[in-house]
């Protein structure tokens, strides 16, 4: 986590800026890298200076990726690209429990970091022979400036009022998330009696069900609803937080352990559900030259204030209280309907202040409302 907030920054700013390709192969290269080193750490300071070198190379590839897609693609069609990208998160998730697990099961835990990272070195390759979308700013307008000019982006970022209200949501969501990821399987152990085992691999069953099936629908649905309004992405960002709501407390207020757990499948899958638009309001909201700028600005901001804390203070309230469903419910569901006050709010500036249809292709250098371009 460090690894990633803390650099995202540094390659939004290179990516506005550099040729895209190196970077993202550097940051794959420093992935792979570090991935493997893991499985021959040996001790707690290597282990933690070889994740942080992991998290290095994915805020790399997490910022300046989906800026590269977003050139490529016209507005009409950028969501959908979007939206395939991200399904690699539940996907990859996957594969590194079923892969991951059994590897560690027959080689020992050091060979699946290995056998882990090897695929990426090949899969730098191609980024080298991979033609980059035309910017949609000239080369010196980029360039020009430099940490004050940088500085002075994000600073024009967090002023733009549609591009702040999606990120705060996203902060709150994150917070969710984060603690719902370390949490649930503790709290369906200690509540239900479930074996933790088992419960862990429920909740990554649904993780990984869910993230596919729901950031895939949410996409098209997106979709579908931004050629009927040009506040659809918004929106669908409001009503699948309000949705979420309910699920989320009664999945920990449930006592029957199957409703118990069908409540937080359905939380999950609405909690995924906006992905796709999600990121492309992140992108769409600032300027076409600022895309990694924008998408470095959420990843630090999302991982600083939201998941990065909620784990630690849901900690803290369980040892309190003496009891992790308590700490749980005045924190994570309580985070969703801050969420939901934030994408509510983003649908209304949307609705009141929408502006004309983009001009088509990845030349399109407009603005969300919120920001005088």
């Amino acid at each position: 986590m460090i690894g990633y907030f803390a650099t995202a920054p540094l390659f939004g700013y290179l990516g506005d800026r550099l040729p895209r390709r190196w970077l993202i192969a550097a940051g794959v290269l420093a992935w792979c890298a570090g991935t493997m080193l893991s499985g021959a750490a040996g001790g707690f300071a290597s282990l933690l200076c070889f994740r942080i070198l992991v998290g290095l190379g994915e805020a790399s590839y997490g910022t300046i990726g989906p800026a590269w897609i977003a050139d490529a693609y016209p507005a009409a069609q950028r969501n959908n690209a979007l939206s395939l990208f991200y399904i690699a998160l539940p996907v990859g998730s996957a594969l590194g429990f079923v892969a991951g697990g059994a590897i560690a099961a027959h080689w020992g835990w050091r060979a699946a970091f290995v056998v882990a990272g090897l695929p990426a070195v090949a899969l730098t390759v191609p980024l080298f022979f991979c033609p980059e979308p035309p910017r949609p700013a000239p080369r010196a307008a980029r360039i020009s400036g430099g940490w004050r000019a940088a500085a002075a982006n994000y600073w024009g970022l967090i002023r733009t009022r549609t591009y702040r209200l999606v990120v705060l949501g996203y902060v709150a969501q994150s917070f969710t998330v984060g603690g719902f990821g370390v949490y649930a399987a503790a709290f369906f152990e200690r509540r239900h009696h479930m074996t933790f085992a088992a419960a862990d691999r429920f909740f990554g069953l649904s993780l990984v069900a869910m993230g596919l099936v729901a950031t895939l629908a949410g996409g098209a649905l997106g979709t579908w609803w931004q050629r009927k309004s040009r506040a659809g992405y918004g929106r669908l960002l409001a009503l699948s937080a309000v949705l979420a709501v309910p699920p989320a407390f009664g999945t920990f207020l449930l006592r029957e352990e199957a409703w118990a757990q069908a409540s937080l499948v359905v939380t999950m899958f609405f909690i995924f559900l906006p992905t796709g638009p999600l990121n492309t309001m992140i992108l769409e909201t600032a300027p076409a030259a600022l895309r990694a700028s924008a998408m470095a600005g959420s990843i630090f901001a999302i991982h600083l204030f939201g998941d990065l804390w909620s784990p630690l203070i849901v900690g803290a309230l369980s040892d309190r209280f003496g009891s992790l469903r308590d700490a749980i419910l005045i924190t994570l569901p309580v985070a969703l309907v801050v969420c939901a006050g934030f994408w509510l709010r983003l649908a209304g500036v949307l609705r009141r202040d929408a502006p004309a249809p983009p001009e088509p292709g990845p030349a399109n250098a407009g603005c969300l409302p919120g920001r005088s371009c």
